[in-house]
């Protein structure tokens, strides 16, 4: 068992579970593989694949400025995609344990709880990672403060990661939870609150139905 220096990045698809809900396991699977697609077209600098858990990835990176980079290509090319959830990640930096082509240890617990605190669209990482990559201009990397995590005994400072070109407010499905666009959307409702935009009739259907 080795014992490396790594990066490790957890990203998800925010809202994954009431999209199945809304659009069957089929549709589900769909788009978890072409998550796992995508992650793999953005790889580069030694990075792997580590593992895919569910609508979830784990990555492992040699650097934390190549780790960023990838995670900001994946978070630019699912937001750029109509009809697709919304990615949420986190990262840390630090030495990792490689066995059975996993990796193990405090550095990938971190890194997969930094991951669930993110919300829809955040990518959150740890001082560790934020140090090593501030002089690298890839992004704005904005302190959030300490975290206390379970089974973790010190604070985490997290620092949320923005890049430069992010769009702005994202238009949800409010049933699905997929990322559309007003061009894309089927359908949309105006309501007090704001437009409800739907990705498709069955959505509209069921949010009817729950409003009623």
């Amino acid at each position: 068992m080795a014992e490396e220096e790594r990066t490790i990045a957890f990203a998800d698809l925010s809202g994954f579970t009431a999209l199945t809900e809304a659009h069957g396991d089929e549709a589900g699977t769909e788009i978890a593989l072409r998550f796992y697609e995508m992650t793999r077209s953005v790889l580069r600098g030694g990075a792997v694949l580590v593992k895919t858990i569910g609508d979830a990835v784990m990555l492992a990176v040699p650097d934390s400025r190549n780790a960023v980079e990838i995670v900001l290509a994946l978070q630019a090319l699912t937001d750029s995609t109509p009809n697709f959830p919304i990615l949420r990640a986190g990262l840390h930096a630090g030495p990792a344990n490689e066995a059975c082509h996993d990796y193990f240890g405090a550095c990938v617990n971190i890194a997969a709880r930094v991951a669930a605190h993110a919300r829809a669209g955040q990518i959150l990482c740890t001082a560790a990672v934020a140090e090593r990559i501030a002089d690298s201009h890839l992004c704005t990397a904005i302190r959030l403060g300490p975290v206390t995590f379970h089974n973790v005994h010190d604070p985490v400072v997290v620092y949320e990661l923005r890049r430069a070109s992010a769009v702005g407010t994202s238009i949800i499905d409010p049933v699905c939870r997929m990322h559309v666009t007003a061009e894309s959307s089927v359908a949309r409702v105006r309501r007090g609150t704001g437009d409800a935009h739907f990705c498709s009739v069955a959505c509209l259907r069921r949010w009817l139905q729950e409003a009623s």
